[in-house]
């Protein structure tokens, strides 16, 4: 089991440099991520915590400073280097899985990450796919009963599940979960919360998760974090998240 963590050093994205444009959108950022925390994080739109995830994913390069996987500098890894290190569930359910695969073969892709991926038939086996309906039974949404149904054709709830079992199938040192469940309907959304949520306790997974749900981001996570402006605003962990309350978000929100 790894004990790396995430450490971002003074992280700063500057866009339009030399013009009139010219704009900070992350503001010398530093933050450690221990392993195991599961850190809910918030902002209000242009606070700068998709910038933060990008820069961490590595869709978007630091204009300077450092990130740190553990030991390992990765500040200049490509995203495709990362995907050995990391996991990405985004919000929208059309993402991170294929279409015209089955839900089997999404899976049996997701379990030959960071290898060749010659998906062959041989590799769905008769005990592969049990092995498979098992742990998409977890879900609990019926996924487990549609093995070889084209992703495309399932419900966007059963997608975005499928998504964060493909995300968590080899054991990521870090997990980013961005709005995975705000494209849901509110119903399918806390269902794949809650189950989310036990899935990263069972594992013990590292994880942060964007959400615009206060009481999600008060109720899940032992760690909460608020951007605003590119700097991180509020840190909170233990005993002084827990006696948040919607009340002192609302209010904390009204000053910025």
């Amino acid at each position: 089991m790894t004990t790396s963590s995430l450490r971002l050093e003074n992280a700063t994205v500057v866009v339009n440099q030399g013009t009139s444009e010219e704009k900070t959108i992350l503001d010398a950022v530093n933050l450690e991520v221990q392993a195991g925390e599961f850190v809910t994080v918030l902002g209000s739109n242009g606070a700068g915590k998709s910038t933060l995830f990008n820069v961490i994913a590595g869709t978007l390069n630091l204009t300077s400073g450092k990130i740190y996987l553990g030991d390992t500098d990765v500040t200049h890894l490509k995203e495709i280097e990362r995907t050995h290190i990391l996991a990405r569930v985004f919000q929208d359910p059309k993402l991170g899985t294929a279409p015209r695969m089955t839900v089997a073969e999404n899976l049996l892709m997701a379990e030959r990450r960071g290898q060749k991926r010659r998906l062959k038939s041989r590799g769905l086996t008769t005990e592969k796919r049990a092995e498979m309906a098992q742990v998409a039974d977890k879900m609990g949404n019926g996924l487990a009963q549609r093995l070889d149904v084209a992703t495309g054709q399932l419900s966007g709830g059963q997608r975005q599940a499928l998504a964060f079992l493909m995300a968590t199938e080899k054991r990521p040192e870090l997990l980013l979960l961005d709005e995975h469940t705000a494209a849901l309907d509110p119903k399918t959304s806390a269902q794949l919360m809650a189950l989310t949520d036990e899935q990263i306790k069972a594992q013990q997974l590292t994880a942060m998760m964007i959400t615009h749900n206060l009481s999600d981001a008060l109720q899940y996570g032992n760690r909460l974090l608020v951007m605003s402006e590119g700097k991180i605003a509020m840190d909170v962990d233990g005993t002084a998240k827990q006696a948040l309350t919607l009340e002192d978000m609302l209010a904390f929100f009204n000053r910025y």
